[in-house]
């Protein structure tokens, strides 16, 4: 496995750990690939009943990576890849989540986290739109709250982020409140996961084929442009891009 991403088994549950601590886990192509490659091998692992998904560091993921950020069209089918996949993800985060990374916490099924963690849609103050993150995201969670954070990119914390709906619980202690849902799918049987699961995503798998391709080519064309050029230009170099008033 790549050394961007990291595998542990531990009595039917995988751990997959996001290990790349120079980008603060940013969704680089690199780490795309890589954990889209953990999670096949989950998938074809007949012993793997449930997938953690967490991270090293301070931060769970930053986002695209603006260096060398993923093709739409891998990000897209990362955030299937977990949505189909036929063993409940749960994501344990116990650091912070920027524009992309809340998109691998809606792609999940079960998603917790620390109280110290914190949360923010960055993508309108570079010149994009959460577009390929919407997928998982607008059938999951509170339309009024992702408007205001859509549209303001505002840092939010992990109780506001369980009442939209973004995360499923957060306590001091995250490993303490995946406990008891972990020991519940230990107890699960394979086929009553799998079948749950392909109930409760119906209506996520419907946006992805509905609007996967559609939203693909505006994230594309959104890097593309002027405006997007200016705000990652000036969030690499630390400064205020030039629209701020």
């Amino acid at each position: 496995m790549s050394e961007l991403v990291h595998t542990a088994d531990d009595r039917g549950v995988t751990t997959v750990t996001l290990d790349s601590p120079g980008n603060r886990n940013a969704l680089s192509g690199a780490l795309v690939g890589a954990l889209a490659a953990a999670l096949t091998r989950c998938g074809k692992d007949d012993d793997v009943r449930a997938v953690v998904l967490t991270h090293t560091g301070n931060t769970f993921c930053a986002g695209a990576d603006l260096r060398d950020p993923p093709h739409p069209d891998a990000l897209v089918g990362l955030l299937r890849q977990i949505v189909e996949l036929r063993k409940p993800v749960v994501a344990r985060v116990r650091g912070h989540v920027r524009a992309g990374g809340l998109g691998l916490l809606g792609a999940c099924d079960i998603a917790a986290a620390s109280a110290q963690a914190t949360f923010a849609f960055t993508e309108v103050r570079i010149g994009v739109a959460p577009a390929v993150i919407s997928l998982p995201l607008l059938p999951r969670t509170d339309p009024r709250a992702l408007a205001r954070y859509y549209l303001t990119g505002e840092r939010f914390d992990a109780a506001e982020a369980v009442r939209t709906g973004l995360l499923t619980a957060a306590g001091d202690d995250v490993d303490a409140v995946l406990a008891p849902m972990l020991d519940g799918l230990r107890r699960a049987s394979p086929q009553g996961l799998a079948e749950t699961k392909q109930l409760l995503t119906a209506s996520v798998r419907e946006t992805f084929d509905r609007d996967a391709a559609e939203l693909t080519a505006l994230s594309a064309r959104l890097f593309s442009s002027p405006q997007a050029r200016e705000g990652m230009t000036a969030f690499l170099e630390r400064r205020d891009p030039a629209w701020v008033v």
